[in-house]
């Protein structure tokens, strides 16, 4: 076993073992949730479409069971919101009804992307500017409870967590049989255009009342097991993948600039996840896959599930997302997290 794969046995050691524990009042009032499969907790159960989880294996090791999330137990914004303090998992807007709005709604969709189109192929999804309108209701029944006066209030102090363009580059770019933008775009210009159009619903989420970001970089998405035989990832996803992240912490200092009475942090998955994505790819998943790439409903997953780094084969386990929520909320190195990581932001 050589050194970097004996690192990555003590992390998911680590932090398999980790345990969170919830005292007094979260960190921040209220938490709201932007993305892609990554975090999605239940919006896709009910849409026409095949990237969805609510099935077993996903959810073994969930509390609840399958519930739409696309790994085996915790995605790394549950972890997160443990961590914050929060003594429940913000509900998905499918399913707000009878829940406190005034703590949260997560919005995430799988497949879903910045650009309205990505992912369509699959099916229906909810793209950023779908959630954005999801969060525009829901900041309106929120004011209807507070009152006008009170809810800008609560709301600047909230946690708008975003995560999400993976599948701009999946179910995209890289998709030239199903999308344009590959014949359109080099892949400078496709990371300018993405982050041209997540940077415009940023600013109307700030306008919304948001004033605490944490913005999630794409992880090596060309290390993804899905495709591959082989160790061996795909550079050119790779090199897109930074290009985008490279700009997006761009934005975070050009906003932090240009929005004083706001912060925005930069949290670099990508680096944080760097080991866990390089393994060896005839290990890598855990649950029998189909030809798309998700688990087939009801076969049996493996047993030692804190040993595979990925369950299917886009998602990662719960083990990883421990490793990745840990390192976004406290940082142990600046690398991870510009300029701040979560545990300073919701402080401010």
């Amino acid at each position: 076993m050589d050194c970097e794969t004996t690192i990555w046995m003590v992390v998911l050691f680590l932090f398999s073992s980790a345990m969170y524990c919830v005292f007094g009042e979260p960190q921040v009032p209220c938490l709201f949730i932007f993305g892609d499969s990554l975090s999605d907790s239940g919006n896709n159960n009910d849409l026409a479409t095949d990237a969805k989880a609510n099935y077993k294996p996903y959810g073994i090791d969930f509390p609840d069971g399958p519930t739409g999330r696309f790994t085996n137990g915790l995605t790394s914004i549950d972890i997160i919101s443990d961590l914050l303090g929060f003594d429940h998992y913000i509900p998905p807007y499918a399913n707000t009804n009878g829940t406190d709005i005034a703590q949260g709604v997560n919005y995430a969709s799988g497949a879903a992307g910045i650009r309205n189109e990505t992912g369509t192929h699959m099916g229906q999804d909810i793209s950023m500017g779908l959630q954005l309108e999801h969060h525009r209701d829901i900041v309106s029944q929120i004011a209807k409870k507070l009152g006008s006066e009170k809810v800008q209030q609560h709301l600047n102090k909230c946690l708008y967590y975003v995560n999400i363009g993976s599948n701009d580059y999946l179910n995209n770019y890289f998709l030239p049989q199903h999308y344009p933008t590959n014949g359109k775009y080099n892949a400078d210009q496709y990371a300018v255009a993405l982050i041209q159009e997540h940077l415009t619903y940023l600013k109307a989420l700030y306008e919304l009342g948001a004033r605490k970001f944490s913005l999630f970089g794409l992880s090596l998405i060309g290390c993804i097991p899905h495709g591959k035989n082989d160790s061996l990832c795909v550079e050119e996803h790779n090199r897109a993948a930074l290009l985008f992240n490279n700009k997006l912490k761009s934005v975070v200092d050009r906003f932090n600039k240009e929005f004083p009475d706001a912060k925005f942090i930069f949290i670099n998955t990508a680096i944080i996840t760097e080991n866990s994505l390089k393994q060896d790819m005839k290990i890598l998943t855990c649950c029998k896959v189909g030809s798309n790439g998700q688990c087939i409903p009801n076969e049996e997953p493996c047993q030692n599930r804190n040993l595979h780094p990925f369950f299917d084969e886009f998602h990662p386990s719960e083990v990883v997302n421990k490793v990745l929520a840990n390192m976004a909320y406290n940082a142990p190195v600046p690398a991870f997290a510009h300029p701040m990581d979560i545990s300073h932001l919701v402080k401010l």
